[in-house]
């Protein structure tokens, strides 16, 4: 299930908490929404959830405007920061509150808590007591009962908040895992940039007033994007790309609210002749749809595909640019090099771009 939020604000007396904040999750995605504290990350996701009602904006769950509908019929699951277990059941009967409120029968309670339980790693723990558990442990057991009721869409309120960092990404690694293997749409909040990078496909920042998200995403959602830019009224249609399913490579997607796809970006690793023995990425397949072009969306890919790469050790990005667009790349610190050549697809010219990794940095909270 897609998830939007669109011009959605609210304020608390004469504190504005969330000012038109917009953002679209595809079907399966996780985007993790950032910001400085206090700037209404969780008012955000109580929202989603039915728990907030905003001053205005909408919120829709597959196309359905679900604004005013109660909790219950949203089918949302929230992991609070807390846990919020329940200390007077066990391990299993946690996990299992929310099927038998649901009226599932006593067998698909059973079957559904031992997979649940298996998947986080406590299917030996399911009589334990809450109290015995460690913090790790009862943040699994919360994630297992959200999950349980098969909701729509999951919010992750900083679910790895008080873990040491060993135990962080053991849990990050557990929830990507079982959100990805169920197709589960998620929003996540943290202000630690490690759990982003290891759980989320993209990152909103509150407060920007961007329509606009970023995500990374299977090639298949790009490839009609590529054929209706880059093959334009060529008799070559093919847009199954050398190193598309690599297991290094990454696509980028830029979508608006109602979940079309603006832009794409292809980020594989490729050696450059021109960098021997350096850890070199190349950047292929940009595209922006006709009617949004000179908007800043290509500027907005390359800037995420950086980022991406800064935990990698990348040391050298390139491209093969068409010379239409080299002062484009100028303007983003690429340089030209070598000479030029025509592209034996499109048959147009082109020239070799780079640009050096060194020096990036950033903070996910500013």
């Amino acid at each position: 299930m897609s998830l939007s939020i669109i011009d959605v604000g609210i304020a608390f007396g004469e504190r504005t908490v969330l000012d038109r904040e917009s953002l679209h999750v595809p079907t399966g995605s996780i985007l993790a929404v950032v910001g400085a504290s206090g700037s209404g990350k969780t008012t955000l996701l109580r929202i989603v959830a039915g728990l907030e009602r905003p001053d205005h904006g909408r919120i829709e769950i597959d196309g359905d405007d679900v604004t005013k509908w109660p909790t219950h019929r949203r089918r949302v699951g929230l992991v609070f920061q807390d846990n919020q277990l329940f200390p007077h059941l066990d391990v299993a009967d946690n996990v299992a509150f929310g099927l038998r409120t649901a009226g599932w029968t006593r067998p698909d309670v059973t079957k559904r808590v031992a997979e649940l339980l298996d998947a986080v790693g406590l299917s030996d723990r399911r009589d334990q007591s809450i109290a015995t558990l460690s913090g790790g442990e009862a943040k699994r057991v919360a994630l297992a009962r959200t999950l349980a009721p098969m909701p729509r869409i999951v919010l992750l309120d900083e679910p790895f908040a008080g873990l040491d960092d060993d135990r962080r990404l053991h849990l990050a690694e557990v929830v990507r895992h079982m959100l990805q293997g169920s197709g589960t749409t998620a929003l996540l909040v943290s202000h630690d940039r490690s759990d982003v990078e290891a759980v989320a496909d993209g990152i909103h920042r509150l407060g920007t007033h961007d329509a606009i998200t970023v995500l990374s995403v299977p090639v298949e959602t790009i490839r009609p994007l590529r054929r209706e830019v880059l093959r334009a009224g060529m008799a070559n249609q093919s847009v199954e790309f050398d190193g598309d399913d690599d297991l290094d490579t990454f696509h980028l997607a830029a979508f608006d609210t109602t979940g079309r796809v603006l832009a794409t970006s292809t980020w594989l690793r490729r050696d450059l002749s021109s960098a021997p023995g350096r850890n070199a990425f190349q950047l292929r397949g940009m595209a922006t749809a006709t009617d949004h072009q000179s908007r800043g969306l290509g500027a907005r890919l390359i800037d995420e595909g950086l980022t991406r790469l800064e935990t990698r050790q990348v040391e050298v990005v390139w491209a093969n640019a068409r010379d239409a667009a080299l002062d484009f790349y100028r303007r983003m610190n690429f340089q030209v090099h070598g000479d030029g050549f025509v592209e034996s697809v499109t048959g147009l010219p082109h020239h070799v771009v780079m640009r050096s990794m060194s020096g990036r940095a950033g903070d996910i909270s500013s």
